[in-house]
């Protein structure tokens, strides 16, 4: 009797066993529809940024193949090079499409390149934080909150005009401008899991402070992180866009959707919408996307904020 137990419960032990963190938490992701349309929208937006030399009809920053002949073409013309520009040209004759590629390449890498960056000074000044307490907490935590006091956008403007343009410029002015959420962020996780019986068992096994941080401190503040990671990445496009229209981002000859926007903006009045509009678009495309992603991971990573 009990071994036709045993055995008539097998297959659902094994399939419990078989079911791992990974594939519950890929099942949990995917049940939202709308989550799975981000990330297809991610994943796209990812492929143009990498392949956008490939993709593009022509190169819009070469001289060479720029003719201000085509300038401000309607969409579906054809350009003086033979292609079709699908979605139209600019001021300068450059095929709109091919110039919202390579400024999707440039927003998505300068948007992960300072996120991941503002992610590691953030985890690390943080931890110190959390874990030493006393004196540096509360140093760390009065300059975190003397920067979170100010408008994001107004420490990167103070900063891009001292520093200049360039892509180097803005990913550093928005590294300086993002660390301190991180660090918020994983110090508010790690006060926490600081004061539970495993770092207390670590610290009694007189194990170093690197390892009890990094090993033990540090993977049970990640999903939090992972969050505010995407959260801050999409942030991060929006507010080098929104510098690059002010025309104190990136140079003219380094693209990005924001320069493209306002290099169209004033011809809006004159019926040339689809040079502002089409990049505005594909702005608003990345940032929603990425922030679609963002929403669910906060939602299956916190079971308490699910409905």
């Amino acid at each position: 009797m009990s071994v036709a137990m045993n055995e008539g419960s097998a297959p659902g032990a094994a399939a419990v066993r078989d079911e791992t963190p990974l594939r519950r938490f890929i099942s949990d992701f995917c049940e939202s529809k709308i989550a799975i349309a981000g990330v297809l929208g991610v994943l796209l937006i990812a492929i143009i940024a990498i392949f956008a030399p490939w993709l593009s009809p022509t190169n819009p920053y070469d001289l060479a193949t720029v003719d201000i002949m085509d300038s401000r073409l309607s969409p579906g013309k054809q350009m003086m090079s033979g292609v079709t520009a699908f979605l139209g040209t600019d001021g300068m004759g450059r095929d709109m499409l091919s110039a919202m590629f390579y400024g999707l390449r440039i927003s998505l890498g300068v948007g992960v390149a300072s996120g991941f960056v503002a992610l590691c000074i953030g985890v690390c000044v943080g931890l110190a934080a959390a874990y030493f307490g006393g004196r540096v907490d509360m140093l760390i935590m009065r300059v975190v909150d003397l920067q979170l006091s100010f408008p994001a956008i107004l420490i990167a403007l103070i900063l891009l005009a001292t520093l200049g343009k360039g892509v180097d410029k803005i990913v550093i002015a928005l590294i300086v401008v993002q660390w301190a959420y991180f660090a918020r962020t994983v110090r508010a996780t790690a006060m926490v899991e600081r004061h539970k019986e495993y770092i207390e068992a670590a610290t009694c096994l007189a194990l170093s402070h690197r390892r009890i941080v990094f090993r033990h401190l540090l993977p049970n503040c990640l999903p939090p992180l992972i969050v505010v990671g995407t959260v801050q990445v999409a942030s991060a496009i929006a507010l080098e866009a929104t510098l690059s229209f002010l025309g104190i981002g990136l140079p003219v000859t380094e693209p990005s959707l924001g320069l493209l926007i306002s290099n169209g903006f004033e011809y809006m009045l004159s019926g040339k919408y689809w040079i502002s509009i089409y990049p505005g678009l594909a702005l608003l495309f990345t940032i929603v996307s990425i922030n679609l992603v963002g929403d669910r991971l906060r939602d299956v990573l916190n079971p308490r904020l699910q409905r």
